[in-house]
């Protein structure tokens, strides 16, 4: 399975956004793509999830070109994205929101099944599960991050487009969530990572995009990145970090851990709703 952008150009109005941008994410990978607000991070997410027409280029998944195809489409093949800042149903149940992740399931009668991944995203977030009939504009910020990716994981991926998840959680959350991300990978999902926190992005992914104003700059391995003192420079403020992660036998128990924190972390930053969010792009 591979997902591959060839030469993509996408436009608002005369304001060219995308310039000839190429990138793939080969099945099991963690690949993120890098870059300052506004160069084109989230652009390339939504043309890839069809919510934007490129002017030019293609896409392809798994063998096929879907360029141009409606969201439902390419949703029903595999590619989901979490959005940038969440887009939860306020006003809706936390429960609610996850069974709207498998609606095109549903559709389709896959009623046991659906129930048995609800089941699974309790057990990876068990704060969710006590927060079940919670309306989810009350949650914390940490707690929407965590349902929007139960959410995203309710329709089954096998791709998970990620835009900003860190964006306005607190320091240690901003830990936890990455380590539930490369724990994520471990049962199997492929991940394409939209991140302004290069640092943490590059720690736990396979391979890597830089973009800036609309182009890839950079690709290589995340080591590769990591090490370049260019880029340490532009945007990792320096030295790369050498604070070890976990290794793979340990990385199931961070769910837990994260869970407890939520709360906890989110209190610390004055977090509340979808308070704490910045801009990105």
């Amino acid at each position: 399975m591979r997902l591959e952008v060839e030469n993509l150009e996408v436009a608002y109005g005369p304001v060219q956004a995308l310039h000839g941008v190429s990138l793939r994410v080969d099945s099991g990978e963690i690949v993120t793509v890098i870059g300052a607000n506004g160069a084109g991070k989230t652009t390339l997410l939504r043309a890839i999830s069809g919510l934007l027409r490129p002017k030019a280029g293609r896409i392809w998944f798994d063998g096929r070109e879907i360029t141009g195809w409606p969201p439902e489409r390419i949703v029903a093949l595999g590619l989901v994205q979490v959005p940038e800042r969440r887009q939860l149903f306020d006003s809706m149940s936390v429960e609610d929101n996850l069974r709207l992740g498998a609606y095109l399931r549903l559709r389709r009668g896959e009623r046991k099944a659906v129930e048995e991944d609800l089941h699974r995203v309790f057990e990876i977030f068990p704060r969710l599960k006590e927060r079940r009939r919670q309306m989810a504009g009350t949650l914390s910020g940490g707690e929407q991050q965590m349902l929007a990716i139960g959410r995203g994981w309710m329709a089954r991926p096998r791709v998970l487009l990620l835009d900003e998840p860190s964006l306005g959680l607190a320091p240690l959350l901003v830990q936890e969530l990455f380590r539930i991300l490369r724990a994520l990978r471990e049962q199997g999902l492929t991940l394409l990572l939209v991140e302004q926190n290069a640092r943490q992005a590059l720690r736990i992914a396979d391979r890597a995009y830089v973009m800036e104003t609309g182009r890839i700059v950079r690709e290589g391995t995340a080591a590769e990145l990591l090490a370049d003192p260019i880029l340490q420079a532009a945007y990792l403020g320096g030295a790369s970090s050498s604070i070890p992660l976990p290794s793979s036998s340990t990385e199931v128990a961070v769910h837990a851990r994260f869970t407890r924190t939520a709360a906890s972390g989110d209190a610390a930053m004055g977090e509340h709703g979808h308070g704490g969010d910045d801009a990105s792009g």
